[in-house]
């Protein structure tokens, strides 16, 4: 074990940060400045001694990667990156909370240099991390070689009470457990006092005996206010360690310095003036000075940097002689790395005729899978339990496991994540963020709002998860209310950047991955069916791929459906009924809103054009389909147990009764009079 070296800054850094956490949440009026002046001796000791990256290029694929769980001390987060001289200064630490600045109310992918994935609602950080261990097990197997161990980076995460309350944290440190992912440390920020208070209120687990209960390895430092030579031999130990995640309980007293350390008083609320005034004096800094940073303390953090700079430049020479001997890894490793696919990898899409058999859009799915996978060695799949019903995994697959277990090895790219809907999708969002990987993950469409709170960080992050969601409305019949997915729709239709699709057959599935493959910065949900839909006239994949299209024209209609998946083909029976009356209508597939939205206004207005009512018919809510349509048919409560013919007929979703409820509508319109616009018609 490498001997810890007291330096002479050490304690001028940590008093450096801790007075910072004070300035950055005292000049905003808001956030949370205890836990930073807390965790300031941890995060010294890790970012000065141990942490590899080069604030230079922050995307170096070799790096350590830092997660701040518990996102509310974000604080910290900034100021350690502004030391190390990542793209923050000074007046953006000042900025903190402010409209555009780049230190947000809480760390974001994407907006501020250094982050690595999104956090603030508590436990999504926790398990993205289990998905960049994942990841980095995964690419190391893959790509590494005997005398090139080019992916070989920790991860690091710091978190709290809170993330240990929260449920996803427990599934992804359970699959972490299994998994033995020896390159993730967690630190455990153990200050005992969350918002309403002491944690004795609430949360009096047994946190060791939990974690060793999940196969982890738990470390303890008792004094983590100033022990730091505890702190360092902790990390060292937990680096050694290669078979086990690591937890290290670290006792800490919150706003560590302060009047009000050990309480929680200094949790979520800035420090009063002369509490700051004396906390600086306490540590020999100058009371009257804001956002002081001694000389000492950025000449220690840029030999960090530079020690981040050297290990990249090395590395780099490594991937040149790497090249030289594996050419082909190589080429695929740096394509992956760049988040580029392959050229032509869409030419494997399956493409269908009306003569072709119908089939569940699941299983249409899983024909995509198969075709594609093998052109396309990014995919990581996986499912919460539900395999063989989202029918997920394709023959060729084998499953990411240790090899230890019999069960696989670390080159697989499918993950048994079990039934664990919320701690996959977070984890696939850390599988997405360590970059080479494209994640898709499955489960059934009611099960994915289990695991909102990770789709909706998804779609902020701009995270490239796919979601293969089937058993996607009443027409998976008998398991009933308690499965269909009346609202999900309109949930995640109404979250931005995320793209909801819902095909009506085979070319409309093939449609809907290349959209979710080619958008590399927008997560999408694939709504699936169980029962079986015909393949149908008029589509195409380019078509389908604009998001919406019209299946069925004629002119001078007197009525035009849209609809969307299963639905599809029960509105064009109908309008073959109404035909036989001399009713005129349309049928527009909408498989998916938010890339339609996206088409020039022309199109969209030809495809939902002025002229006649529009009739949406989904079996869903109908909430937000008024967007698209004149009169609305659906679902406006709970479905109904039983098979699922029997079930659409009880809703009145057959051709006969919407060829009704179609003719009502044109009638209507008709004796109303006046011009019927498209509703994409707005004023603004």
């Amino acid at each position: 074990m490498s001997k810890f070296v007291p330096q002479p800054a050490d304690d001028v850094c940590i008093a450096t940060i801790r007075t910072l956490a004070a300035d950055v949440v005292g000049k905003a009026n808001s956030g949370h400045p205890g836990a930073p002046m807390g965790m300031a001796p941890a995060a010294h000791v890790l970012f000065s001694r141990f942490f590899n990256a080069n604030p230079k290029n922050s995307k170096w694929y070799n790096r350590d990667r830092f997660v701040l769980s518990n996102g509310h001390a974000c604080a910290l987060q900034y100021i350690l990156l502004h030391l190390l001289g990542y793209k923050l200064s000074i007046d953006d630490l000042k900025a903190f909370r402010q409209i555009d600045s780049l230190t947000p109310g809480h760390p974001e992918a994407g907006h501020t240099d250094g982050i690595e994935v999104t956090t603030g609602p508590l436990g999504q950080g926790f398990a993205n991390a289990v998905g960049l261990g994942i990841a980095q097990a995964h690419m190391a197997a893959v790509y590494n070689r005997e005398g090139y161990d080019l992916i070989n980076n920790y991860t690091y995460v710091f978190t709290g009470d809170g993330c240990l309350m929260e449920g996803v944290s427990s599934e992804a440190a359970s699959l972490a457990g299994h998994l033995q992912l020896g390159n993730l440390i967690y630190i455990y920020d153990d200050n005992h006092i969350s918002i309403d208070g002491d944690t004795n209120v609430a949360f009096t687990e047994n946190i060791e005996q939990r974690f060793l209960s999940y196969g982890w390895q738990v470390l303890h430092v008792d004094n983590g206010d100033t022990d730091l030579e505890a702190i360092y031999n902790a990390i060292v130990e937990a680096r050694e360690e290669k078979t086990k995640p690591t937890l290290i309980r670290l006792r800490t007293t919150i706003g560590y310095g302060s009047k009000q350390q050990g309480t929680h008083g200094v949790h979520g609320s800035p420090l009063k003036a002369d509490d700051i005034q004396a906390l600086k004096s306490k540590f020999g800094f100058p009371p009257d000075q804001t956002f002081h940073v001694p000389q000492k303390t950025y000449s220690v953090y840029a030999a960090a940097a530079a020690r981040g700079a050297a290990l990249e430049k090395q590395w780099n020479a490594l991937l040149d002689s790497y090249a030289q001997k594996y050419p082909t890894e190589h080429a695929e490793l740096t394509r992956r790395i760049a988040g580029k696919l392959p050229d032509g990898w869409e030419k494997n899409l399956p493409v269908y005729t009306p003569a072709d058999a119908a089939q569940a859009s699941r299983k249409l799915s899983e024909i995509v899978l198969t075709a594609i996978t093998p052109a396309l060695p990014d995919l990581m799949g996986g499912s919460a339990d539900l395999t063989g019903s989202n029918l997920t995994r394709v023959k060729s697959a084998v499953d990411f496991q240790p090899d230890s277990t019999g069960l696989g090895s670390y080159k697989g790219t499918y993950i048994r994540y079990g039934v664990r809907e919320h701690g996959m999708g977070a984890i696939a969002n850390g599988l997405s963020a360590y970059g080479g990987i494209v994640p898709f993950v499955g489960t059934f469409l009611n099960f994915v709002s289990y695991a909102a709170g990770a789709v909706r960080l998804s779609a902020l992050s701009k995270h490239h998860v796919i979601w293969v969601a089937t058993h996607d409305s009443i027409g998976l019949g008998e398991d009933g209310p308690t499965h269909q997915p009346i609202e999900t729709a309109a949930h995640f239709r109404a979250m931005p950047n995320i793209d909801f699709w819902r095909p009506a057959d085979g070319n409309e599935t093939s449609a809907a991955y290349l959209q979710a493959l080619k958008r590399n910065t927008t997560p999408s949900i694939l709504s699936l069916s169980r029962q079986n839909l015909p393949n149908l006239e008029n589509s195409t994949i380019e078509r389908a791929s604009l998001g919406g299209y019209v299946l069925h024209e004629v002119e001078g209609e007197d009525l035009t459906f849209v609809s969307s998946g299963s639905e599809v083909s029960i509105v064009l029976e109908a309008a073959q009924k109404l035909q036989a009356e001399g009713i005129k209508a349309r049928v527009v597939s909408l498989p998916c809103w938010s890339i339609f939205d996206q088409q020039p206004e022309e199109y969209r207005l030809s495809v939902l054009r002025s002229g006649a009512p529009i009739l949406s018919v989904e079996a869903l809510a109908t909430l937000g389909w008024q967007k698209y349509s004149h009169e609305q048919y659906g679902l406006e409560g709970w479905g109904a147990s039983g098979p699922y013919q029997k079930v659409y007929e009880k809703f009145g979703l057959t051709g006969s009764n919407l060829a009704a409820v179609g003719k009502k509508v044109a009638e209507f319109y008709k004796k109303k009079g006046g011009e019927v616009i498209s509703p994409l018609v707005k004023a603004f």
